[in-house]
């Protein structure tokens, strides 16, 4: 069957004749073409049945590991044994370096859960320490979301060959990973299945020291890529409540939805897609150089906040319709949960940013009781994602007539991505034609209480995606991130206002070398008029 859509494909390919004498007919034909494509991918989409998932769990006991006698060496004396320890991570050198040295220090287990790891330089540096992890007996789980392991993407799967390494793939998409995003086609008969993804991203070592955060792995991810890089933040955390990430890993990892990679796809078809990839060898996570990493994070040196904190994670059943966990607490609903305990200031940092009709209710009643609510989000130039823009646009000029608060972020150049969001460029090597783009998910309430996670405030991490996120009660932890975003606000953002015509304005911070503006700033018209032909197909509940 693969041929005959890989021949189909290939026609539909082929460059546009235009539509001189004889276009029309081309495009008919492809049109039709373009009906059998899909015809032959919904005749084979489907997954395997009676799929072997050996049931496995996380380390009984990390105190007995290196890493966890670390843990017990670095808490105070006067800390309780059930208090955590956590660092903020905000530069995209120290976000590897602690991954790094998670990898490298495990002795029995690493668990590894994330939306998307790319086959690029940085994820293939990391991954060749967790396969030396794996060659010195560390046991090696990695969960991955299916849905962009397609394409050049898709090798990642090498992994799953290595001796020591167990891989899955969550809610997998079925057809030929050589077609791209194109095999969703597929499954449009499984359209409410496929709309569902697992966005947690978990990276646990010995089940004592773990990572979570905004950041998936790749050169973007890490402050290398050449395009646009992502600027986020993640929380380095041990003690007990790395326990709860562990068991959130193990209630994936074990769920009827996680594939074995084997049963998806076989070695001798993952070797054809790597022979048909236009990337070269260094970009394989298998072999091939790759820039110079930072040294590990040197976690017996590092200084731990310890305070009590809780972690909040979906049940993978969410992604379940009609299970009875479906409808169950959700992150996104605990995180409102949480500004609603605002007595003062509520901050919120979300790259997407689509509230919706009860989010948008619940800032006002928080305004209306005298809570100062404050959103950083991205602007229409500095976005990855257009769609989901377009939908907080939609709700922008209510949000401002609430008392909102509204910034967007500018594109930042490189030369200012030393003094970027949060610090996550600081120390970073930034391609020279590099841009930046929000990717941090952060609340902070009161400066007493700080979240980080994986999750957006917008329809779509409420209702179609998987989160995870880690409450930290910390003044401290509180404090230093919200004077990290004020001065990120201070350099780096325009507040969006309301003129007195009802008219949009962006204005500059005090003392900005750019101005205000009367439109989305640093865009075309081209791309204001495609965002205005979009507002129409963008609907709140799928962004």
């Amino acid at each position: 069957m693969i041929r005959p859509i890989q021949r189909v494909w290939a026609f539909l390919d082929r460059p546009a004749a235009g539509f001189a004498r004889g276009a029309a007919a081309t495009w008919r034909a492809r049109l039709a073409a373009l009906g059998v494509l899909v015809g032959l991918l919904s005749g084979c989409a489907s997954l395997p049945t009676d799929v072997q998932r050996p049931v496995s769990h996380a380390l009984d006991q990390p105190g007995a590991t290196p890493l966890g006698q670390l843990v017990d060496q670095r808490r105070p004396e006067a800390v309780r044994p059930q208090v955590s320890g956590f660092a903020l991570i905000a530069s995209a050198r120290d976000a590897f370096a602690a991954r790094l040295a998670l990898t490298q220090q495990a002795t029995r287990t690493l668990d590894i859960q994330y939306y998307a790891i790319h086959a690029d330089p940085s994820a293939a540096e990391l991954l060749r320490t967790v396969r030396a992890a794996a060659r010195r007996g560390v046991r090696v789980r990695i969960l991955l979301d299916d849905f962009n392991s397609a394409g050049h993407n898709a090798l990642v799967m090498r992994m799953a060959s290595v001796p020591g390494v167990q891989m899955r793939m969550f809610n997998p998409l079925p057809g030929d990973r050589g077609l791209g995003m194109l095999r969703a086609l597929g499954s449009l008969h499984d359209f409410q299945r496929i709309q569902h993804r697992m966005h947690n991203k978990l990276f646990i070592a010995d089940n004592a020291w773990g990572v979570t955060g905004g950041r998936n792995l790749g050169d973007a991810y890490f402050g290398i890529a050449s395009g646009s890089n992502f600027i986020d933040l993640d929380v380095l955390a041990a003690g007990p409540v790395v326990q709860a990430m562990s068991a959130s890993f193990d209630r994936y990892w074990n769920n009827p939805l996680a594939y074995p990679v084997d049963a998806l796809i076989t070695p001798e078809e993952l070797a054809r897609l790597g022979a048909t990839t236009r990337a070269d060898a260094s970009d394989l996570p298998a072999a091939g150089s790759t820039p110079a990493p930072p040294p590990p994070t040197d976690l017996a040196a590092l200084r731990l906040v310890w305070a009590p904190a809780v972690l909040r994670a979906d049940s993978p059943f969410k992604l379940v319709p009609g299970h009875d966990e479906q409808g169950g607490p959700s992150v996104v609903g605990d995180m409102l949960s949480l500004l609603q305990q605002a007595r003062n200031e509520a901050l919120i940092v979300s790259p997407y940013f689509v509230p919706g009709t009860d989010m948008t209710e619940q800032f006002a009643r928080m305004l209306r009781r005298g809570v100062r609510v404050l959103v950083f989000t991205n602007s229409l130039a500095s976005t990855d994602a257009l769609l989901a823009q377009v939908g907080y646009a939609h709700h922008r000029k209510q949000l401002l007539h609430l008392g909102v608060e509204l910034y967007e972020m500018r594109a930042l150049e490189p030369a200012r991505l030393t003094r970027a969001v949060l610090g996550s460029a600081a120390g970073g090597s930034i391609g020279a034609d590099s841009r930046a783009s929000l990717h941090a998910k952060l609340v902070i309430v009161d400066e007493r209480v700080i979240s980080v996670g994986s999750m957006n405030l917008d329809q779509r991490s409420l209702l179609q995606n998987s989160e995870v996120a880690l409450v930290i009660h910390s003044p401290e932890l509180a404090h230093q991130a919200a004077e990290r975003l004020r001065a990120a606000l201070a350099s780096g953002a325009w507040r969006v206002e309301l003129t007195a015509e009802g008219r949009l304005r962006w204005r500059a911070p005090p003392g900005a070398d750019f101005s205000d503006a009367d439109h989305e700033p640093d865009t075309s018209i081209w791309l204001r008029l495609l965002a205005d032909l979009l507002s129409p197909l963008a609907p709140d509940e799928m962004l």
